[in-house]
């Protein structure tokens, strides 16, 4: 399992699983993309290359979902998949594959204003790597 929803009073959540913290962050990015659009319907049409920085592991994840975000309410790009290319405490290089929003091909299922610090959480346990991140939608 990538992820899972958090119940979320006012806006929406993920618990994302891995089982290292490069998983992590690409199971992450997906989980987001994928409440956002329909993911399997996306190509990857274009690919970019993305660095993040972070002063730890929850201010890098909120770094990194914001960038890809910003793919999204600013340029109008949808993420089909990330490729971690490096990726530490602080810091965090990917290569993204995206696609254009073309409205007659693209269904938005959600839009996701923010990516919050409200109770953020990455850590390491006895399954691997996981995250809970809230969304203002």
């Amino acid at each position: 399992m990538r992820y899972r929803l958090i119940d979320h009073t006012a806006d929406f959540g993920i618990h994302v699983f891995g089982t290292d913290p490069v998983e992590l962050f690409a199971n992450a990015a997906y989980a987001m993309f994928d409440m956002l659009t329909e993911i399997d319907t996306l190509k990857g049409l274009d690919t970019t290359e993305l660095r993040v920085t972070g002063d730890d592991w929850p201010d890098l994840m909120v770094n990194w979902l914001r960038e890809l975000l910003y793919l999204w309410n600013g340029k109008e790009l949808l993420v089909k998949k990330t490729q971690i290319l490096a990726l530490s405490e602080n810091e965090l290089s990917a290569n993204v594959e995206l696609d254009p929003f073309d409205p007659d091909r693209h269904e938005i299922k959600i839009e996701i204003k923010a990516v919050t610090y409200h109770q953020i959480q990455v850590s390491e346990g006895p399954k691997g790597w996981e995250a809970k991140i809230i969304f203002d939608v």
